[in-house]
């Protein structure tokens, strides 16, 4: 067993429609093969940098796993996490019969190395309440929080590395159901399965994912049976529908879109603004136009897949009218041209989206028309997230998270961006361990929210993703926002399926 200290950084070697499914050009290997179309390219496949930061990575697995229904279940750990009286304190027992990729034995050293690594990794953030882990004996771990969380269980899916660097070949070695033979950066990452996995080898041997960022080529090439299976927006999953060998699934998602709205620009940091944007924005609007009526409304961050904290009475009317009388009461006076102004300052922003997603271009240009009805000017800019990255603080953002688990884990962020209230409640939602009291702390939040947002939260899309019928195994899930090839989506639990 290993005992050298764990490396932060895993290194990669390497770097028009018919009415039935066109094959695959390779057959499709008797379905023990399967080739998928992702959107976009993970930037490591390393989970101390963020790989596989909501679970189910193929590569690696965490000491806990999600169920379908989004509870927990024991993964690497033999049991769920047990808590201290105090709650400042989890102890998980480790299952013995897990070797890595490499061979190697898995134990209480790599899980204290992972996680020791965390803390001093990009990551760390997200362990903000961790304050260490120790190895209590060769099965067992501690986890020593500063405070309680009541969600600290959901971010044990983090993905246990080995504690010493990956092996000479600098592939990444984990426990998962797959490992990584090949990633042509750019183009495509080939796994194929783990022949050793604690659970059982799984049934689909190879997998290869293909990186298209763009919408429309992705559909193209699903037409012309180059992939198995691929996610799109819903208008272009629905050209599919209907066709002989294929399925169109939509999946209920907790992965809201909204608009950041900057506190450091003079205009979006505005609480008149924030307030009169969010009545002038036509939701269901866009709902029915761009989503074809797949997704729900959003008014805050909060899905009602968390039916327990979910406050349904937190929202906004589709009311111009209020827009318009928030917006010259405060001073906002509209010019010759339309435009309101304010002390000189027009009102005016910047509305950035990624390129190649059609349904966030999409989003951006109906809230932009939305804003230019009531005398707020959108300009909207389409950019690479090269471009994007460094002007979040400043300009604005069709922006997407969240976790359909617990929402301590897409909440916690926000606080500093609204009203102390919000804060207040978002500070109680972490620390209680009572359920009921965190229900009672989330919905207190959502009508903070309501009170003074943010940014304009628009829709909860439902997923869309097109998939050759040719397996058995498929589980629908509540999506968090990563999704797709390597993580939730169709393929969550790739390792269960079958081939028909």
């Amino acid at each position: 067993m290993r005992r050298s200290p764990l490396l932060l950084v895993v290194l990669l070697a390497v770097a028009g429609c018919t009415e039935t499914a066109t094959p695959r050009p390779d057959g499709g290997t008797n379905g023990t093969s399967i080739v998928l179309a992702d959107r976009d390219e993970p930037a490591t496949l390393n989970p101390l940098l963020g790989y596989g930061a909501q679970g189910v990575s193929k590569i690696y697995n965490g000491l806990v796993e999600h169920r379908q229904d989004g509870s927990l279940r024991p993964d690497l750990a033999a049991d769920l996490p047990e808590p201290a009286a105090d709650g400042l304190s989890w102890t998980v027992k480790l299952r013995g019969d897990v070797k890595f990729t490499d061979g190697t034995a898995f134990g209480a050293e790599d899980v204290v190395a992972t996680y020791t690594a965390a803390l001093q990794s990009q990551v760390k953030d997200r362990f903000s309440t961790l304050r260490g882990v120790e190895q209590v004996d060769p099965s067992t771990v501690r986890f020593t929080l500063a405070q309680t969380q009541a969600a600290f269980p959901h971010l044990l899916v983090l993905g246990i590395l080995p504690s010493e660097q990956a092996n000479a070949n600098g592939q990444p070695v984990g426990t998962g159901p797959y490992k990584v033979t090949e990633w042509r950066k750019g183009d495509r990452l080939l796994l194929e399965a783990n022949e050793g996995y604690f659970a059982g080898a799984p049934k689909v041997k190879k997998v290869t994912v293909v990186f298209v960022t763009d919408d429309n080529q992705r559909s193209r090439r699903m037409q012309d049976g180059e992939f198995d299976g691929t996610v799109l927006p819903p208008k272009l999953a629905g050209t599919f529908t209907g066709r002989s060998g294929l399925t169109v699934q939509y999946h209920r998602s907790a992965d809201y879109r909204s608009v950041t709205l900057p506190a450091a620009h003079p205009v979006t940091g505005n609480a008149a603004v924030r307030l009169a944007l969010n009545y002038a924005t036509n939701r269901q609007g866009m709902i029915d136009s761009l989503l074809e009526g797949k997704g729900t409304v959003a008014y805050t961050p909060v899905p009602d897949a968390l039916a327990e904290e979910f406050d349904p009475s937190a929202k906004f009317r589709f009311d111009k009218a209020e827009a318009v009388r928030l917006l010259e009461a405060s001073g906002w006076v509209a010019g010759a041209d339309g435009i309101r102004a304010r002390e000189g300052v027009a009102a005016r922003f910047t509305l950035m989206y990624p390129l190649g997603d059609d349904l966030r271009a999409d989003l951006a240009t109906a809230f932009a028309a939305d804003a230019k009805a009531v005398g707020v000017d959108v300009q909207l800019a389409g950019l690479s997230w090269e471009a994007i990255r460094p002007r979040m603080g400043t300009d604005a953002l069709l922006y997407g998270e969240g976790s359909p688990f617990d929402p301590d884990l897409m909440l916690y962020g926000l606080r500093g961006q609204g009203s102390p209230a919000a804060d207040t409640a978002l500070e109680n939602g972490r620390k209680l361990i009572d359920p009921a009291q965190r229900a009672v702390a989330y919905k207190l939040f959502q009508q903070a929210f309501v009170g003074a947002p943010s940014m304009v939260v628009l829709v909860f899309p439902e997923h869309a993703y097109v998939l050759r019928d040719s397996w058995n195994g498929y589980e629908p899930v509540v999506d968090p926002n990563s999704y797709g090839a390597l993580t939730w989506g169709p393929w969550w639990n790739l390792d269960k399926w079958e081939p028909k």
